[in-house]
C-alpha cells in the first residue's frame, strides 16, 4: 500500500494536471512510443517554439486530473504511454505542431484532444491543425489592413509623376514661346490711331459772331 507520503505527491501532480487543463485553451493527448531521442528533442523544441507545454505523464494520474477538470472523455484514449501537450495561449499550436510532426513520422499517435474545456475527436484535431497559425492570422490581417494604404501610395505618387512630366500642368506650365506672341499683339494695339473725338461743344466765339435773328 502506497505511504502517505507517496498519495499526497500524486494528489499534489494530479492537482497541478487539473489546474493545467483547466487553463489551457487547447491540449491534444498523443502516443510517443517507437520516436528516437533525436525525434523527440526535435518534436519538444517546436512545441516549445511555439509556447506549447508538453509532458509525458502517467495514465493513472491523467484519470484523476481529467475526472477533476472535467474532460472525462479522454478517459478512453488513455491506453499504453501518454504525452500532453497544452496551450494556454491559443487552440491552434498543440494540434498543428503534433499533427504536422506526425505527417513524417508515423510513429507518432494523435489520441485526442480539447478545446475551451470539450473533448474533441482525432478528426476534429486535425481540423484544428489545418488551420493557420496565430501568428499567420496577424500578418494577413495586417496585410489586408495595408493594402489599401498602399494603393493609395501608389495613385498619389503617380499624380505626382504625371504633374512632374512636361507638357502637364496648369497656366504655370505654358510654353515659354507663347510669350512674344502676346507682347506682339499688345504692341500692335499701341500703333493703331485713335478716333478723333468730337468736341463737345462749339466754341463761344463762334456763337458770337452769329447774326441775331431780325
Amino acid at each position: 500500500m502506497p505511504s502517505a507520503k507517496v498519495l499526497e505527491s500524486k494528489k499534489a501532480m494530479v492537482k497541478e494536471l487539473a489546474d493545467r487543463l483547466n487553463n489551457a485553451q487547447a491540449g491534444v493527448l498523443a502516443d510517443y512510443r517507437g520516436l528516437t531521442v533525436e525525434q523527440d528533442t526535435e518534436l519538444r523544441r517546436k512545441l516549445r517554439e511555439a509556447n506549447v507545454q508538453y509532458t509525458v505523464i502517467k495514465n493513472s494520474i491523467i484519470h484523476f486530473a481529467v475526472k477533476e477538470a472535467g474532460l472525462e472523455g479522454l478517459d478512453s484514449v488513455l491506453e499504453g504511454p501518454t504525452a500532453i501537450a497544452t496551450s494556454s495561449e491559443d487552440v491552434v499550436s498543440p494540434a498543428k505542431v503534433l499533427c504536422d510532426f506526425a505527417k513524417d513520422h508515423e510513429k507518432l499517435e494523435v489520441k485526442a484532444g480539447f478545446v475551451d474545456g470539450a473533448v474533441i475527436s482525432i478528426d476534429e484535431v486535425k481540423k484544428y491543425a489545418s488551420i493557420p497559425s496565430k501568428e499567420v492570422l496577424i500578418s494577413k490581417m495586417l496585410g489586408s489592413l495595408l493594402s489599401p494604404i498602399g494603393a493609395l501610395a501608389r495613385t498619389l505618387q503617380a499624380i505626382v509623376d504625371e504633374e512632374a512630366t512636361p507638357g502637364h500642368g496648369g497656366s504655370d506650365d505654358a510654353p515659354a514661346e507663347d510669350a512674344p506672341a502676346e507682347e506682339a499683339k499688345a504692341a500692335e494695339a499701341a500703333e493703331e490711331p485713335k478716333a478723333e473725338e468730337a468736341p463737345a461743344e462749339a466754341p463761344a466765339e463762334e456763337a458770337a459772331e452769329a447774326p441775331a435773328a431780325e
